[in-house]
This record gives structure tokens, sequence and C-alpha cells, in this order.
């Protein structure tokens, strides 16, 4: 184990630490800051856990940060496992999006492949994200209990618990999964509660959600901490699937799990965030909270001193760890498991469908424009052959690279394999759309095809945009009807976006990848482009 200077970053003042180490022990709170002498100053026990979030089924991509390949499953689970060597009592945890938005691998196989990976490394306890509930309910429950699918056949499940306090089944009232789960290390129990963010049936379509209701997620977690300390659990762990960000110092910590932090009850020692594939590594209300990015490219290591007398987490550390690719091997058993389910997609995966001639990304400009969500919008209005087009950015999970373009590529780009819709909206109601991407504590911008407008950033929020211009110059008009082109999750009024839900004469289209594959890049002069146009234009 590594408890050296690192104890003095995060959670666990240096005074403390020297008192404790010298002569005694902090007493079981761990945040009061007295100290008992003993005359055993290294009788602490010594816990390892390893977390990571959001990896989105990306079994066999690799990423580049810093102009270094990093990721992929065989790479992060030998960094994992070389960890693991290093204490015998080490725990592997998730905090939600395992599966969801995943590398076609993992994907075109229901997602099974990325729960064998973390069958196969030992994860001992996971909780839920937004996207375990892609497909709904019951293939949520399938993948973590086991059962059959009409494409796969029978899968035996996960091998270890998810937990989640704030998941109720509409017909019992109850939750639908154990609120937490008790693991014992080295004959010390530790309480591990699982929440999902509240908001999730804003972001999933709706029949993803169908039968299940969220609430507050520190209301569930105390809840939860309330069962476990009458059973006698002082070390708690929460894995919530929540939005948290941090400096690499800890410094400037903020995010729904700040707040969560904050009022959940203070036997609550570490928490593992989510969701906004962010860094966070920082002490807030004397809880330890941790988030590693995401898809596979980092993980944390949290390292904890538990006092075997009172059963209570006295000391706590984290560091978050890049998975490089140089300077490790590959784990062989994982690398195994990957090439078998390649060769089983390879047919679909790797068929060329164009050429790119230049690398298109979802970057957006200072206005909000991109030029991959420019092509996106266009392949949605030209399959659906209306007026308008609007793309959710959070449905663009990857860039197009330069050269050849293979299915496989554009699923990853999107993969959520959602229907398109038409239907009808007022010019008014456009304008409403539009000034929907500004909410109070998070900015969506749209991509669009169709038309142009500009906005101010000085103007109150509902009130950004200023004028709306049709290809031919000439202002919106807000009382005409005009036809637009939205994806199913956003005609369901998804990401808050609620003015679509009052759309009129719904007509059911292709699906998206479909739709900019087959109704789109394959009918354009190769190799294709896209750039950014000016279409979304800032004033101020």
């Amino acid at each position: 184990m590594r408890f050296s200077s690192k104890w003095l970053k995060v959670g666990f003042p240096a005074l403390m630490l020297s008192a404790t180490l010298a002569s005694g022990t902090v007493f079981a709170d761990g945040k009061a800051g007295g100290v008992k002498t003993d005359a055993h100053p290294h009788r602490y026990i010594d816990v390892q856990l390893l977390g990571i979030n959001d990896f989105h089924g990306q079994l066999d991509v690799t990423r580049n940060v810093g102009g270094k390949a990093v990721g992929r499953a065989d790479y992060l689970a030998a960094y994992l496992k070389q960890r693991e060597a290093e204490n015998k009592n080490t725990l592997l945890v998730h905090a939600g999006d395992a599966v969801g938005a995943s590398s076609p691998v993992s994907a075109l196989l229901q997602d099974e492949p990325t729960i064998e990976f973390l069958n196969k490394l030992g994860f001992d306890v996971g909780t839920l994200g937004n996207h375990e509930f892609d497909e709904g309910v019951d293939e949520m429950l399938r993948l973590i209990y086991g059962g059959i699918h009409l494409t796969t056949g029978y899968f035996r499940g996960a091998d270890f618990p998810y937990v989640s306090a704030n998941v109720v089944d509409k017909k019992t009232g109850k939750p639908l999964l154990p609120p937490y789960v008790i693991k014992r290390v080295n004959g010390m129990p530790i309480g591990f509660i699982g929440v999902v963010l509240s908001d999730t049936p804003s972001i999933v379509d709706a029949s993803g959600v169908a039968g299940v209701s969220f609430t507050d997620e520190a209301k569930a977690i105390n809840e939860a901490a309330k069962q476990l300390k009458r059973r006698g659990v002082r070390a708690i762990v929460v894995l919530a699937h929540n939005p948290g960000v941090s400096n690499k110092d800890g410094s400037n910590a903020n995010g729904e799990v700040v707040d969560i932090a904050k009022k959940v009850d203070d036997e609550v020692d570490v928490i593992f965030a989510g969701h906004n594939h962010a860094y966070l590594n920082a002490e807030v209300d004397g809880k330890l909270l941790v988030q590693s990015y995401s898809y596979g490219t980092a993980f944390s290591d949290v390292d904890v001193k538990i006092d075997p007398r009172t059963k209570d987490i006295v000391a706590k550390k984290a560091e978050i760890v890049t998975t490089y690719q140089d300077g490790i091997k590959p784990d062989a058993e994982i690398a195994k498991l990957i090439g078998k389910y390649e060769e089983k997609v390879a047919p679909i995966v790797n068929q060329v469908v164009g050429t790119a001639q230049t690398t298109i990304t979802s970057k957006q400009n200072a206005s909000g424009e991109s030029a991959l969500g420019n092509l996106i919008a266009d392949a949605q209005r030209s399959a659906l052959k209306t007026d308008f087009a609007f793309m959710n950015p959070g449905g663009i999970r990857a860039d197009i690279e330069q050269g050849e373009v293979t299915w496989g590529e554009l699923y990853n780009v999107q993969p959520f394999g959602n229907q398109l819709v038409k239907m009808t909206l007022t010019g008014g109601q456009i304008r409403k759309l539009l000034n929907q991407q500004w909410q109070p504590n998070q900015t969506r911008m749209l991509q669009i095809s169709g038309l142009t407008y500009t906005w101010d950033a000085s103007k109150p929020i509902g009130d950004k945009v200023v004028d709306i211009y049709l290809p031919n110059g000439a202002k919106l008009d807000p009382n005409a009807e005009y036809t637009v082109a939205v994806n199913s999750f956003l005609a369901d009024g998804g990401d808050h976006f609620t003015v679509l839900t009052e759309g009129k004469n719904r007509e059911a289209g292709p699906v998206d990848l479909d739709a900019l594959i087959a109704a789109y890049i394959q009918q354009l002069p190769q190799p294709f482009a896209a750039r950014i146009e000016g279409r979304i234009q800032k004033l101020r």
C-alpha cells in the first residue's frame, strides 16, 4: 500500500496525521480531530477501494490523452490487477453507466460482454447510472440477475450485487434493488449505498423508466445510512451516479454530488461520483469525493484506514490514475475476451460506408455550433424531408476520423438507436425550443439544420435568442407552421426540451444511425466533409 505523503493531499489533515501516527487514534467519527493515546499506533486495517465510473462498454476503444494512448478494457484490467495485488484488502466498485452508449463489440451483444468483463475482474458492487435504463427496466434487470434475450439467448447476469436506494418500483412502493450491501474486509463491515441522479427521467426515453420513480438522493442515502448504523456499520461508502468536479489539488469542488455530501449523514466517509465524466478528488464536509473521468481512461484508487475497535474509517485519501497504455502490458485474459467478441461482430462493424475528407468533430465553437452536429442534423432533415432538424449534443458520442469510415465508427458516434420523429411546430414554439437550451444549471446547445439564429448571452434565461432566419434570409414567422425532425428522446421532452411534446402531426421515421449512414453519408460525394458554417452566432 502507498501510505506516504499522499495522505496529506485529501481527507486527513497533516497535523492530525502526525499526531495519530506518533501516539494515538482518531476518534470513531474521524472528523472531530480528537486523539486518544494508544500503545499500538499501527493497528489500523488498510483497505483499498478501486472504482470506475461511466465505462459505457468501451471494451475495445483506445482514446488519446495528451498525445498518449489511453483506455481499453485489457489495459484497465492490467492496472486494476496490479493495484489489487498490492493489498489483499481490496474491493472493486463502479458508480453507474457501466453499459449504454457502448462500443459495438458490447452493444450489439446486449452489453453482455461488458458485464462479463466486470465479472472476470471480480467486481464487488455497482450502482445504476441513467444509461442502465436505456433499454428499459426489464432488460436492465436481466443484465444484473440473468435471463434470456431473443437475440443473445441466456445470460447469467452479474456476479456482484447492484445497489440503488432511490429507484422505486411504482407497483410495490419499495426500492427496485437493494438500497445497500455490506461487504466484510478482514472482518470489518463496510456499507455500500447506491443512488442515481433523480432527474434520470428527463434524460432517458420515457419507455426506459416506465414503472419506476426516482427519489431525492440525499434522503435515500440518509435512510440507508440509518439502517446500516442500526446494524453496527460505521464505515459507509456511497456510489452516486451524480456529477461533480474539482481542480487537481482538490479545490473548487462543485456539482450535485457536492451538494449531496453536505446533506448526508456524517457517518458517510467516501462518495464515488459519475455522470459528467470529470476529475474529482476533494474533501467536502468530511467526506472524500472522487470521480475518474470516463470510458476506462482512468480509475479511482481510494485508500482508507479502519479502526478495528470502532469499525470506523479514521483516515482516507485518493488518487485518480490515468490508464496510459505505454509502460504496462494489456491483461491477456481480457484481451482474449475482447478478441472473441470482436470476431462475432466483425462482419457488421468493419463495413466501410464512406470516406471522411478530414476529421469531423463534435467540438462546439463559442457560439455552440459543431461540424459533426451540422452533419447529423442535415442527415435527419434529409431523411424526413422536413424544414428543420434539431439534434441534442449529448447524443453525439464520438468524432469521425479522417479516412475510411466504418459502420462501427458511426455506431460509436450515435449508439442509442433512437427513432426519428417528424412533427409540426409553430415559429413561436421553435423560438421557445431554442430558448430552452439555457437552463438554470445547464446549457445544452442543440445542433441545427435548415435555419440560422443569433443569441445574446447578456439576456435573461428564456429570452436569449434574438433573430431566427430561414434559408432565404427571411425571419421565422412566429405564427407559421414548420415541419421538424428530432430523435425520439427529444420528441418526448428529453433534456428538458419540453416544448417538443407539444408537436402535432407526429410521424415515425427511421433509426437515427440508419438515417446518418444509408440516407445521407452513402449518398454524398466521396470523400465527404462537414464544417462549421455560422448557423449559430453569438452576438455578445
